[in-house]
């Protein structure tokens, strides 16, 4: 039977300034972050940074860890070209990491307001700076629940270990939001039914686009039209063959 290890501030300390480091590699960041000198929760301020999501670690109990972003990563996923870019999907990778280091997985994140994020923990909590260039770019806080169910997973069992990137280039501006993934939409056409009709739908039946045979598809990013092609068969799958790219007056 295997017990919860009776962790010193200390242990909880260097258990969450480890999952920080993971996360500091993945986070986009107009530069290179490094995790710095952890903290309790009743130390911790997080001044200046301006987005926050949490996410449920995959132990017992459900403990929470939270990454927090500055300014620069929210204004580029507000100013993104390809619309308004959701923060959560942006920061999972790093939700992740951390989850990783802890020899467990994460669930969803959720973004929550920067000041509520103490609140939504629901313990006792450590947090860890992250620096670029010398500033407070970000932080992870982890629950005291979730690094003490994390020992214990520890305890049972040794997790492989999390293998950092040995480059990290320094970002800027849309280019730190490169590595956030997109869903891409490929749409033939539309058309406008009643409710009525929708109901009455039924296998076979064929439905009329506005668009002639032919006519090229579209693609789109988060809702916005980026780019039109032409619809071909890849190894028995449907794929896009690029012919057009819309420049940002157009696609707006």
């Amino acid at each position: 039977m295997t017990t919860t290890p009776d962790l010193t501030r200390a242990d909880l300390h260097t258990s969450v300034v480890s999952a920080a480091a993971a996360a500091a590699e993945v986070l986009p960041a107009p530069s290179p972050l490094e995790a710095g000198t952890p903290m309790s929760g009743d130390d911790w301020a997080g001044t200046g940074l301006a987005g926050a999501v949490v996410a449920e670690l995959h132990l017992p109990g459900a403990p929470r860890i939270a990454v927090l972003v500055g300014p620069d990563l929210v204004e580029a996923l507000a100013a993104s070209p390809l619309g308004g870019l959701d923060l959560a999907a942006a920061t999972q990778p790093a939700l992740e990491a951390a989850a990783a280091a802890f020899g467990t997985g994460c669930g969803a994140a959720r973004e929550v307001a920067v000041e509520l994020v103490g609140s939504d923990l629901g313990t006792p909590f450590t947090a860890v700076p992250l620096l670029g260039g010398g500033l407070t770019a970000g932080a992870l806080l982890v629950s005291d629940a979730a690094a003490t169910a994390a020992a214990s997973v520890r305890a049972a069992v040794q997790p492989e270990p999390v293998v950092a990137p040995s480059v990290r280039l320094p970002q800027r501006g849309i280019e730190m939001l490169h590595g956030v993934d997109m869903e891409v939409t490929v749409e033939l056409g539309r058309t406008t039914m009643t409710v009525r009709d929708l109901l009455a739908l039924s296998p076979g039946e064929v439905l009329e686009l506005d668009r002639a045979a032919g006519s090229p598809a579209d693609l789109l990013v988060n809702g916005r039209l980026i780019a039109r092609g032409e619809v071909v068969v890849v190894d028995e799958d449907f794929g896009l063959r690029v012919t057009e790219i819309i420049d940002e007056s157009a696609a707006g």
